[in-house]
């Protein structure tokens, strides 16, 4: 290997370039590992299970607008055309689906006494009917489901009892370890809810909460009597195009004094809600190339320049016995202490500049392999845009550059 010193003592003759390239590269490593962080961060959220069939949940809204209907018998009737619909697996009333970006939110209390009692952390609040549960392909792993014949028809039909399944986070953030089954919860202080089962998972429509993972289900169906209906029919996805026009056809059939608007898949809702967070992990992808490349020509186009300046020098070099590899070797040391002292300082940067992103945007603390990986990668990039040029300065001749001394 080159020695280091006479490197250091001609990079210093003409400081500008040097300078220049090591805050690039600095500013690389600072900006890059923050924007892997946060790429990796987005793309984290966007895989997280919601706990539903997403692409057999196909969703759909119904306005009823006839006068003298009978909505909680048209409600029943719809729910018997649906489920007899070839290719349909399950068809449930539903208040707001998962992953939609709106819905119903609340919070109980784990007494009847508001003075005393002690809230519960808040979660989403889906209301339906016993076959909601596998309408949306949840996977009960305690307790049971709803019951026929116990499921109230609207928020003022007090002659049922309210049941809740929760799900494995909530019972998790309220009870901790113990089983969340029979214990009771309490709503406005009047209204208790008695827990029966318990799923694995059910994330609620808003995708950016910090209680995504918090959902319940209660026994009540919103759809007994109003006009305004969501429904959801489960069924496999290739089917989902003919099932929508098998729906309008015989809903409308049966009762055409309806509006049915809205299909959308729950993998749709998926794709809306992460739409953002998509955007921004591409956008950041795009600025991690575009800095590596910008910082990979600024080091290439510094190795044509000093090979320019320096020819007869390497000319010289050779002719005293420097080989291929010593030259080659110049170039790479150059580039390595560059990229040493960037990573380094670049890395308290990135440090710092997590700091400043955690208090204004509220986001995580940065890992410290992503700096680790910044370097890394500069190291591999760099090396590929420094060897090329600098294979060249190697193969100068003896004779053509020392042919003016």
């Amino acid at each position: 290997m080159t020695a280091i010193k006479p490197i250091l003592s001609a990079m210093l003759r003409s400081r500008s370039a040097p300078i220049l390239l090591l805050l690039q590269i600095i500013l690389s490593v600072a900006i890059v590992a923050n924007a892997a962080f946060i790429i990796h961060q987005r793309l984290g959220l966007m895989e997280r299970a919601s706990g539903v069939a997403e692409t057999e949940v196909l969703s759909f809204k119904l306005y009823n607008f006839g006068e003298g209907m009978d909505l909680a018998l048209r409600s029943r009737r719809d729910l018997e055309i649906l489920r007899a619909l070839p290719g349909v697996k399950n068809a449930a009333p539903v208040n707001m689906l998962p992953l939609g970006s709106s819905g119903w939110r609340s919070g109980y209390m784990d007494g009847p006494d508001p003075e005393t009692a002690k809230s519960l952390p808040s979660m989403a609040v889906y209301m339906g009917d016993e076959q909601l549960l596998d309408a949306f392909g949840l996977k009960l792993i305690e307790g049971r489901n709803f019951l026929p014949g116990r499921i109230a028809q609207g928020l003022d039909d007090s002659g049922v009892p309210r049941e809740v399944i929760v799900t494995k986070a909530y019972a998790k953030a309220a009870f901790g370890d113990d089983s969340a089954i029979g214990k009771r919860v309490y709503e406005g202080g009047d209204t208790v809810f008695t827990i029966v089962g318990v799923v694995d998972k059910l994330q609620s429509a808003w995708v950016n909460d910090e209680d995504v993972e918090n959902s319940v289900l209660v026994n009540v169906n919103m759809n007994g009597n109003g006009q305004f209906n969501t429904i959801v029919v489960r069924a496999e996805a290739a089917d989902h195009a003919r099932l929508k026009d098998a729906i309008k056809e015989a809903l409308h059939r049966d009762e055409p004094r309806r509006v049915l608007f809205g299909f959308n898949s729950i993998a749709q809702y998926r794709e809306s809600a992460y739409s953002q967070h998509a955007m921004m992990a591409f956008v950041l992808g795009a600025m991690i190339v575009l800095l590596l490349a910008i910082t990979a020509l600024g080091l290439s186009g510094m190795v044509m320049f000093n090979i320019e300046r320096r020819t007869k020098q390497i000319g010289t070099r050779r002719a005293l016995g420097a080989t291929r590899g010593n030259i080659l070797g110049w170039f790479l040391t150059e580039n390595y202490l560059l990229l040493a002292a960037g990573a380094l300082i670049g890395s308290l940067l990135a440090f710092e500049l997590s700091r400043q992103l955690m208090q204004f945007f509220s986001l995580e603390a940065l890992a410290w392999p992503y700096p680790l990986m910044t370097a890394v990668l500069l190291f591999l990039v760099t090396t590929v845009a420094v060897i090329i040029p600098a294979r060249k300065a190697a193969a100068i001749s003896p004779s053509i550059a020392t042919r003016s001394v």
